[in-house]
């Protein structure tokens, strides 16, 4: 990308270092054996990654959203759970930087300045309410200076590790979406219960917890924002995160590719590489033209919610739409390039393909992002 800054480069260029040597060659063990990547959060820690879209004011290096999804691009390309790290770590947090008062910010972003190598993790999904979030069921209820949750969450992505979690309930089930608060909880909270760890088909090396509160009590100080603004700072969390899932994705389709490409030039077939037969050309061609689209969709919406343009939110859905089923398809097909070959664990591209599901799943199916590309244009 000719239009980066010298710093963009110069980030860019200790990333892929790092992806090669310290985090490549840890993906199959992550993935084998369900290993949550403690060496990656420490080593993000010492670079100043860990956190970085942590503002400057409390000690971040505040780095853009288009810095952070090329970052994720290059993560995604070797280990697609070590991106979820990042990703999941800016999920946490996105909600207080949106909407926490100065003072909750003091309290709580401080923490996360210089190397500290504390999580975060956002809970708002439970068993009947993913796409229906509305459908939620934790209840918040305000006694004196405090409040009162009780409920449950699932696929909390790094939920039985974080330190501070985010948590979603009604305070005023009767008022619809403008009835959600946000929450935030400690680790150690009483009443916070962890449930199962998921085993899961694919991003094997990141966690998923159920949550459950039972009576648990926070702080009244500790809500983000007024009563009943939960729902619409988790869409403005949603609407960024949906990029992120798209810098992941394209970085996942892009080690796919780069798999492949080196296999049709070494796999000799019938006296010569199998490169030069056409069907393997056309779908080389076809996977590096997907990747490539989605490449530059996804930097256009993170210009976008950099710009603070309103348009972002359209792009940032197709983005994600799009490049997550480039994603599928494109680890698919290069599965099918390797043949044998790739169907075996060692070659890697299998992983990529269980792991490319998840993106056109998390932070919105890709049917409801369809929905939401929809409505933003035909009545917006």
């Amino acid at each position: 990308m000719k239009h980066l800054t010298e710093e963009q480069k110069l980030t860019l260029d200790m990333v892929r270092d790092v992806a090669t040597r310290e985090i490549a060659p840890r993906a199959l063990e992550l993935d084998e054996k369900s290993l949550f990547p403690e060496h990656a959060r420490d080593l993000f820690a010492k670079l100043g990654l860990l956190n970085p879209l942590l503002p400057a004011e409390y000690g971040g290096t505040e780095m853009g959203v288009l810095t952070l999804a090329l970052i994720l691009e290059e993560l995604g390309r070797v280990c697609a759970s070590t991106a979820l790290l990042l990703i999941a770590q800016t999920d946490g947090m996105l909600p207080i930087i949106h909407g926490g008062s100065p003072e909750l910010k003091e309290r709580y972003l401080r923490r996360f300045a210089g190397e500290s190598t504390l999580l975060t993790a956002l809970a708002a999904t439970e068993p009947a309410a993913g796409s229906d979030l509305l459908a939620m069921k934790t209840r918040a209820v305000r006694q004196g200076d405090k409040y009162v949750i009780n409920g449950q969450k699932c696929f909390i992505t790094n939920g039985s590790v974080a330190d501070v979690i985010v948590v979603y309930a009604y305070t005023d089930p009767e008022k619809g979406s403008k009835g959600i608060s946000a929450f935030v909880v400690e680790k150690g909270t009483p009443g916070l219960v962890y449930g199962r760890n998921e085993s899961k088909m694919g991003m094997r090396g990141s966690i998923n917890s159920e949550l459950f509160f039972e009576n648990m009590e926070v702080p009244a100080e500790n809500i983000i924002g007024a009563e009943g603004s939960g729902f619409a700072n988790l869409m403005q969390t949603l609407s960024t995160n949906r990029v992120f899932c798209a810098a992941q994705a394209v970085g996942i389709a892009q080690g796919a590719l780069d798999i492949a490409i080196k296999h049709t030039q070494d796999r000799v077939q019938f006296g010569k590489p199998i490169a030069h037969l056409a069907p393997i050309q056309f779908m080389i061609a076809d996977m590096a033209t997907a990747v490539e689209a989605s490449r530059l969709l996804t930097h256009k919406a993170a210009q976008l919610l950099d710009e603070h343009d309103k348009k972002a939110v359209l792009y940032g859905s197709m983005a994600k739409t799009m490049a997550s089923d480039t994603a599928m398809q494109v680890t698919t097909d290069a599965v099918q390039v390797l043949g044998g070959s790739g169907y075996m664990k060692e070659n890697g591209v299998e992983r990529m393909m269980r792991d490319a599901k998840l993106t056109q799943i998390y932070t919105g199916t890709n049917q409801i992002t369809r929905m939401v590309t929809g409505r933003a244009l035909l009545f917006q």
